[in-house]
């Protein structure tokens, strides 16, 4: 069960970098398309784009920035189940939270409606904190 909770973890990361592909395949025709290198400055950074390139071309960024963000919980708490030793609940739990994070990618970058983008992220969040309160339990008091 050690190795079976490595494995959503493992999924995530590459859907990260998916979204990553995703990101450059959507800002990259954008910018080409723009008159954003004649408005370029030295340093620039993609937050800076926001104001210059349609939504559609930043929503794929918004996402990445976002499995950047909570999914470095996840990972942490994936790793102290995967040493401390991982029970059915803790891999469902875990796929469950990839599962929900992958979908609220293709809403986001797709669809971007928030009532429902939030929904799935108070999902996510929900399974995460159970996996996490688990974690805590098995690590303070033993495998359940």
């Amino acid at each position: 069960m050690r190795d079976a909770i490595l494995a959503p973890a493992a999924v995530l990361v590459v859907w990260t970098l998916i979204m990553l592909g995703w990101l450059a395949a959507a800002r990259i025709p954008a910018i080409g398309g723009s008159r954003v290198l004649k408005q370029a400055r030295v340093g620039m950074r993609g937050q800076d784009l926001e104001t210059i390139l349609p939504p559609r071309a930043n929503w794929p960024g918004h996402n990445y920035t976002h499995l950047t963000e909570q999914p470095t919980l996840f990972y942490a708490t994936v790793l102290i189940l995967a040493l401390v030793g991982a029970g059915h609940v803790d891999v469902a739990l875990a796929w469950g939270y990839v599962g929900i994070r992958i979908v609220h990618s293709l809403w986001q970058v797709l669809v971007n409606r928030i009532a429902v983008r939030f929904a799935l992220f108070a999902i996510s969040t929900g399974l995460l904190l159970a996996l996490a309160i688990r974690a805590a339990l098995i690590c303070l008091y033993g495998a359940s």
